[in-house]
């Protein structure tokens, strides 16, 4: 329920800031709020906290903005979020606002699990690879994974590419154990 919810708002925000041509400082604006409030834990409290009335977390989230230059967009939009008690969805509406600004710009996210750290010219090889196979740019983050022992897995959209060594092995025995040669010989 909630992040049907989350989905229905940052849509909505979206479609406001596309229509003023502010997308990306907009979502420069939701990642400067969520780093404040990761930052203020009694901040967050405040605002999310519904002990506090409506009317006094309005007020903490216009002072918010005005100390941090944030726009009359955003301000009213937290504002309803506050009145609509869908505050707690911050994070998920800024996670959908996010991946709505990336589709329109032609962007995807990519995560890559690895068995260890990858050097640039790895990095810029495999940004490549799956910039080509997506036909689309691609912001990479990469993690290491020790379990992998070697190789990695790259998660882009819904789809897995995995090049792992487990993987790879896995593949060697089930290749092996149902009596066929690697060469494709009987």
């Amino acid at each position: 329920m909630q992040n049907k919810a989350a989905h229905r708002y940052a849509r909505a925000l979206f479609s406001l800031a596309r229509e003023a041509g502010e997308i990306a400082s907009i979502r420069g604006e939701l990642d400067d709020m969520a780093r404040l409030l990761a930052a203020n834990p009694d901040l967050q409290r405040r605002l999310f906290q519904p002990l506090h009335p409506a009317s006094e977390r309005r007020e903490v989230l216009k002072s918010v903005c005005k100390q941090g230059g944030g726009s009359r967009m955003i301000e009213n939009f937290f504002a309803y979020l506050i009145d609509q008690r869908r505050l707690v969805a911050f994070e998920a509406i800024r996670g959908e606002f996010n991946r709505l600004a990336d589709q329109a710009a032609g962007r995807v996210r990519a995560e890559v699990r690895s068995a260890s750290p990858l050097r640039d010219q790895q990095r810029a090889r495999l940004v490549d690879a799956l910039a080509r196979r997506t036909g689309k740019q691609i912001d990479l983050t990469v993690h290491v994974d020790p379990s992998l022992i070697g190789g990695a897995i790259a998660t882009v959209g819904g789809l897995v590419f995995d090049g792992s060594l487990r993987t790879q092995l896995s593949q060697l025995r089930g290749t092996l154990t149902q009596g066929r040669s690697l060469h494709g010989d009987n």
